[in-house]
C-alpha cells in the first residue's frame, strides 16, 4: 500500500473552509487529509476537487491559525474510514466518530468507508415486519416496516426533537426476536448543545442507550461536519445490521441543516445553484444516504431509516422534503394547527403516508383486524374534517345526525388517539382505534366486514 505522504509549503490559498495546494504528489478525490500547523494537534480533511496541477482539501474543522507559510498537508493513500466493531452500542460519538463520553476508542473489528458501498439492487429483500414505536399515529395508521425509509416532516417549534428522543427510546420488535437483536442508530446534525444534552440524557436515563450508538454534530462546529455526521452514523449501522445481524433503527434529525451545510459547501467550491441555491445534485446526494437503508438477501440483520426534516417556512413543496419524499417510502407529516391545541403528538393523518406498511402489518404480523382499522380510521377522519367545514358554514345544528356523529368523531379522534400523554403498545393504540370509532352508525363503516363489526364495536347504541 502507498505510504502517507507530507507536502510542505504546498498551500497557495486559503478560503474559509478551503485549502487551495499546489499537487505534488499522486492523490486521489475523497483520500484523507491531515492539515498540520505548528504544535497544534491535526486537523482532518479530505481532498473536495483535483486537476492536474491542484487540489482543494476541505478542511473538517476550523481554519482559524492556518497560513500559508508553515502549514503542511500529510495525505493518506486511503478515504476517510471509520473503525468499527461489536462496542459500538452504548456509546456515544462526535461528527466524525471520537468518543465524547469519555471512553477509549472503539475496538475496530474492520474500517469502512464513510461513503458506504452501494447496495446491487439483485440483493435486496423486500421489507417486511413490524418497528413498534409506542406512537399510535404511526404504528396503527403509518406503520414502520424493518428496511424502510420513512421520513419525518416537521417545521420550526414544533416538537419534533422530543417526538425523536421518544422513538429511539421506545422502538422495538415484538415477538420473541428479544431486545439483543434490536438496535438504534441516533444522528443529531446541527443540534445546539443543549438539545445534544437532553438527547444524551434522555437515552442515558431511559436505560436504552445500551443498545444505542449516539453521534452528535454541535450547531457551532463546522458545515463540512455535518455532512460527515450522517455518514459515520450509516456507516455504524450498515456493520450492526449486516456484519452482527442486528435490526438497527436509524434516526438522523435534522435533514434540513444536512442540506443547508451542502447549500454552504457547494457556493464555496463556486458551482452552479439550482432551485432556492442548493446544488443540482442534493436529489443524488440524499439518496446516497437514504438509500444505504434495506434488507439483504442472505443476511439476517436489516436497516430501517427514520430521517427527520423541518420544511423551511412549513412549505411541504420546499426542495428538501420535496426530494427526500421521492427517495423515500412515504411520509409523516407534523402540524402546526395541532400543536397549538395542545395535542401531541401533532401529526397530520391525512398527508401522512407509509406506502410499505401492507407488508408489514396483518396475519402473522401485528393483528388480522389491523389492516382494516387502519383504513377505516383514515375514511372517518377524512369525512369529519369535511364535514368540520361545512359546520363551520351553516353551523353544526343545520347538520344531519349522521353529520354530527361525524363530527363528534373527529374531536374523539384527535383528543383520543393522536394525543397521547405516554407510550402506548401497539395492542393499547389498536384499542384506542377501535374505541374512538364507537358511536359511529355502523352502515357507515364500510371499511370494516360485519364480523370485524360484532367483534370490536358491539351492537350499535341507539340515537
Amino acid at each position: 500500500m502507498q505510504a502517507d505522504l507530507l507536502l510542505e509549503n504546498a498551500v497557495t490559498r486559503i478560503e474559509g473552509p478551503l485549502l487551495f495546494a499546489r499537487r505534488e504528489a499522486r492523490v486521489g478525490l475523497n483520500a484523507a487529509v491531515e492539515v498540520l500547523a505548528g504544535t497544534g494537534p491535526p486537523r482532518l480533511g479530505r481532498v473536495a476537487a483535483l486537476d492536474e496541477t491542484s487540489m482543494v482539501i476541505e478542511v473538517l474543522e476550523s481554519t482559524s491559525g492556518l497560513a500559508l507559510h508553515g502549514t503542511r498537508i500529510r495525505l493518506h493513500p486511503e478515504p476517510l474510514l471509520f473503525g468499527v466493531g461489536p462496542h459500538l452500542l452504548g456509546r456515544v460519538f462526535d461528527s466524525v466518530g471520537r468518543p465524547l463520553d469519555g471512553g477509549p476508542p472503539v475496538a475496530a473489528r474492520s474500517r469502512r468507508r464513510i461513503e458506504g458501498l452501494a447496495i446491487n439492487p439483485a440483493w435486496r429483500a423486500l421489507p417486511r415486519d413490524f418497528i413498534e414505536t409506542g406512537i399510535a399515529t404511526i404504528d396503527v395508521m403509518n406503520s414502520l416496516v424493518r428496511g424502510q425509509k420513512l421520513p419525518l416532516f416537521s417545521a420550526g417549534g414544533l416538537p419534533h426533537d422530543r417526538l425523536a428522543a421518544e422513538i429511539a427510546q421506545r422502538a422495538r420488535l415484538r415477538g420473541t426476536q428479544g431486545e439483543e437483536s434490536f438496535a438504534v442508530v441516533f444522528a443529531g446534525i446541527g443540534v445546539p448543545h443543549d438539545a445534544a444534552e437532553q438527547f444524551r440524557l434522555a437515552m442515558e436515563s431511559s436505560g436504552a442507550l445500551g443498545h444505542t450508538a449516539m453521534f452528535l454534530n454541535l450547531a457551532d462546529e463546522p458545515g463540512m461536519q455535518r455532512l460527515l455526521a450522517p455518514r459515520y452514523a450509516l456507516t455504524a449501522a450498515e456493520y450492526l445490521a449486516f456484519e452482527e445481524g442486528r435490526h438497527v433503527l436509524v434516526i438522523l434529525t435534522d435533514m434540513t441543516n444536512y442540506c443547508e451545510a451542502l447549500r454552504e459547501v457547494s457556493a464555496s467550491h463556486g458551482e452552479i445553484p439550482g432551485r432556492k441555491g442548493y446544488p443540482g445534485y442534493m436529489y443524488s446526494d440524499l439518496a446516497s444516504l437514504y438509500e444505504r437503508a434495506g434488507c439483504i438477501r442472505g443476511r439476517p440483520g436489516t436497516l430501517t431509516q427514520l430521517p427527520i426534516l423541518t420544511m423551511p417556512g412549513d412549505d411541504i413543496g420546499h426542495p428538501i422534503p420535496d426530494l427526500t419524499g421521492y427517495i423515500t417510502e412515504g411520509q409523516i407529516v407534523l402540524d402546526r394547527e395541532l400543536d397549538r391545541r395542545g395535542i401531541y403528538p401533532p401529526v397530520r393523518v391525512l398527508p401522512s403516508l407509509s406506502r410499505l406498511m401492507d407488508a408489514g402489518i396483518g396475519e402473522g404480523f401485528t393483528d388480522p383486524d389491523h389492516p382494516a382499522l387502519a383504513h377505516q380510521l383514515f375514511a372517518a377522519y377524512a369525512r369529519a374534517l369535511r364535514v368540520r367545514v361545512l359546520a363551520s358554514v351553516m353551523g353544526e345544528q343545520g347538520l344531519p345526525e349522521s353529520d354530527r356523529r361525524f363530527l363528534a368523531f373527529g374531536e374523539r379522534f384527535e383528543r383520543q388517539f393522536v394525543h397521547q400523554a405516554n407510550a402506548r403498545t401497539l395492542e393499547e393504540s389498536l384499542e384506542a382505534g377501535w374505541a374512538v370509532l364507537q358511536g359511529l352508525p355502523h352502515g357507515e363503516l364500510t371499511r370494516l366486514s360485519n364480523a370485524q363489526i360484532g367483534r370490536h364495536l358491539g351492537a350499535e347504541a341507539r340515537a
